[in-house]
């Protein structure tokens, strides 16, 4: 249990440091993203980027299992 908990905190850690180059890609703005900007609120919600990322994040847990 504990190896797994290091290695999602390391992968976070990651995600945090490379996230400003990501963002400069357009990851985080993928088509399928929904957006909705009023005039006193905006919403955002991610679905493309959360399958992207589930899908992402499955492959590297089946890798480290493997």
């Amino acid at each position: 249990m504990s190896r797994t908990l290091i290695i999602i905190g390391v992968v976070i850690v990651a995600i945090g440091i490379v996230w400003p180059w990501l963002a400069r890609v357009g990851f985080g703005r993928l088509p399928g993203d929904i957006l909705i900007q009023r005039e006193n609120f905006t919403v955002y919600i991610p679905i493309a980027t959360g399958l992207l990322f589930s899908i992402v994040l499955s492959v590297l847990l089946w890798l480290i299992n493997r």
